[in-house]
């Protein structure tokens, strides 16, 4: 099935045509017919899948504008998103889909000024998507009406529980009409996530999207047993062998984020992080610079970089292993997207055996072991710029940032 026997508009189809969209993947052709017959959805979709267009072009064609007829000034729509770069992450989708429709959209988030935000809300525009914490804000000042909505996305709805958004849900909900259409996305499904979905949708259709395989084909991922010290060593031997690859390294912690940037820095490897302690400017910053390969090196922690479609990562590497087993699918999946081959390397310490088992049990198979033999595994010591005389400069290092600490909380 392709996008032209689809009931959308022609100027739908024209822009999916134009972004390179020909076929549905299985989330789109699954949930799109549902979507347009008006029912409310529960789909469980792991990140990759195309789901943002599977929610996208039905809300589009549901929200045209009749013939002759003036766009919408009402809000009918509200997207919800766990982090700012998943919102305009999905602000961009519906503003590439919506080209020659008459509709517009406004992305909503914190850690920007406020008013430009209002000023658009004042003329207004039928689709808002929005991170909860600034979407409530808004509604209680009363800048935002929620009374002519017709459509609520909640989207990445176990990452939005996760950060603690489940109060800000309910809440809003609450002031929304209950006579609208919910579409409620989640890549995992738990009692907890199952008690906020049917709290929220009515006779809702149930979508899952769970191959055996829930790492892409296209993905060849693999673990090396490297020693949480080493790890570095490493890191900079994988990017000087892959000079012109662009490589997301995945951390547990914004402290680990900023100590690898200064570590690739002792290398001359230029490099850029991503986290919650950073403002939305230097965040927006960080991902243009990425996404354009300006740099060509990102570190990031989960919090800030799932959900987020980056073209053309050709390495994903987990420098630490994830706390939760289902984000090591969400981090790989970074990687190998849409049609284009990509690589994904775990660095496993001893520490983190029983972490890696966890993640192999959730994966119901072994990753497969790059081998590194002791004479490697030394070269690769030895000859690296930073080497063990070096330590004396890191101890010196974290002292540094202890004393930093200490006089910001005086």
């Amino acid at each position: 099935m392709q996008f032209d026997d689809y009931f959308i508009s022609e100027n739908i189809k024209d822009n999916l045509y134009r972004m390179g969209f020909k076929r549905p993947t299985d989330i789109q052709f699954k949930s799109i017919p549902a979507v347009l017959d008006g029912n409310d959805l529960l789909a469980i979709a792991q990140t990759g899948t195309g789901k943002t267009a599977a929610f996208v072009i039905p809300i589009l064609q549901l929200l045209l504008p009749k013939a002759g007829s003036r766009p919408d000034r009402e809000v009918r729509c509200v997207v919800m998103a766990p982090t700012h770069e998943l919102a305009m992450q999905i602000h961009e989708v519906f503003s590439s889909l919506a080209k020659k429709t008459g509709l517009s959209s406004l992305c909503i988030h914190g850690g920007v000024e406020q008013d430009p935000q209002i000023e658009i809300l004042k003329k207004g525009v039928p689709i808002v998507i929005a991170t909860p914490g600034r979407l409530f804000d808004l509604v209680s000042q009363g800048h935002l009406n929620l009374d002519h909505v017709k459509i609520l996305v909640l989207d990445e709805a176990d990452h939005m529980l996760d950060l603690g958004f489940l109060k800000d849900i309910q809440e809003l909900t609450k002031r929304l009409p209950k006579s609208r259409q919910t579409l409620f996305f989640s890549a995992t499904i738990n009692q907890k996530i199952k008690r906020l979905a049917y709290s929220l949708v009515y006779n809702p259709i149930r979508i899952q999207i769970s191959p055996k395989n829930p790492v892409a084909k296209n993905i060849d991922h693999s673990v090396a047993f490297i020693e949480m010290d080493d790890k570095r060593f490493f890191l900079e031997r994988l990017i000087n062998e892959n000079p012109k690859s662009k490589i997301l390294v995945f951390v547990r912690t914004k402290v680990r984020a900023e100590r690898v940037q200064k570590a690739l820095a002792r290398f001359k490897l230029e490099s850029l992080t991503i986290h919650s302690d950073k403002d939305q400017k230097e965040r927006f910053s960080v991902m243009k610079k990425f996404r354009e390969s300006e740099v060509l090196i990102m570190i990031a922690t989960d919090v800030s970089a799932r959900g987020i479609d980056i073209p053309d990562v050709d390495f994903v590497v987990n420098y630490d292993l994830p706390e939760q087993s289902e984000n090591y699918v969400h981090r790989v999946g970074r990687t190998g997207r849409g049609s284009r081959k990509g690589k994904a390397v775990t660095f496993c310490s001893e520490e983190e055996k029983p972490i890696l088992k966890e993640i192999e049990q959730y994966l119901d198979q072994d990753i497969k072991v790059l081998e590194i033999g002791k004479s490697d595994y030394k070269e690769t010591l030895d000859f690296t710029p930073d080497n063990e005389t070096d330590w004396q400069s890191l101890m010196r290092q974290a002292e540094e940032d202890g004393n930093n600490k200490r006089r910001k909380k005086k």
